[in-house]
């Protein structure tokens, strides 16, 4: 009997900690590398993002499988996997870091809360310090973090072929679209 109020007592306890995280396996990151001079659209959408955040420290972590990206045209996905992103050898991308401002978003309550993320975002096996700003909207007991920001590819050591240089954009647009549930 004792050992069960115990256990009664940890989960009482430990409960809301527990509570104070926000998660998805289906968030959403799109991006565009579409050149001006292209005739045609470089852009991918991946539905595989796995987010999760900290409600109490503003602890923010996303990852993602570089090969669920998904174009338009089929020879446009093998080119990205194997050329430019080599996702064999680099099969996530990953974001780990902090919402800066936790203190002005109340998770508890509806609204748009205006946020910068700080942290360290690897592509291609390269990590690099990001500051991004970024929206949290709540609504009904549910968070979407969302944020748009541009990637210099070079920066991320992705190389852009001569033969298609003048098609795809020295730097991506990256969209972040995660509604995460409360758990």
């Amino acid at each position: 009997m004792k050992k069960l109020i115990i256990a009664s007592l940890i989960l009482a306890v430990s409960g809301p900690a527990f509570a104070q995280k926000y998660m998805t396996r289906t968030g959403k990151i799109s991006f565009n590398a579409t050149s001006p001079k292209s005739p045609e659209k470089i852009e991918a959408v991946n539905n595989e993002v796995a987010a999760i955040l900290d409600a109490k420290t503003g602890d923010f972590v996303f990852q993602l499988p570089v090969k669920s990206f998904k174009f338009e045209r089929d020879l446009m996905q093998q080119h990205f996997n194997e050329n430019y992103m080599e996702s064999d050898k680099f099969p996530k991308a990953q974001f780990k870091g902090k919402i800066a401002n936790m203190q002005e978003v109340n998770l508890e309550k509806d609204g748009s809360y205006k946020t910068t993320v700080a942290g360290e975002l690897t592509i291609h096996g390269v990590a690099k310090t990001v500051s991004v700003p970024g929206t949290v909207v709540v609504k009904g007991g549910n968070a979407t973090a969302s944020a748009k920001f541009t990637v210099h590819l070079a920066d991320y050591k992705v190389e852009v072929p001569t033969v298609v240089a003048d098609k795809v954009a020295k730097d991506a647009v990256i969209i972040v679209d995660a509604a995460m549930a409360k758990k």
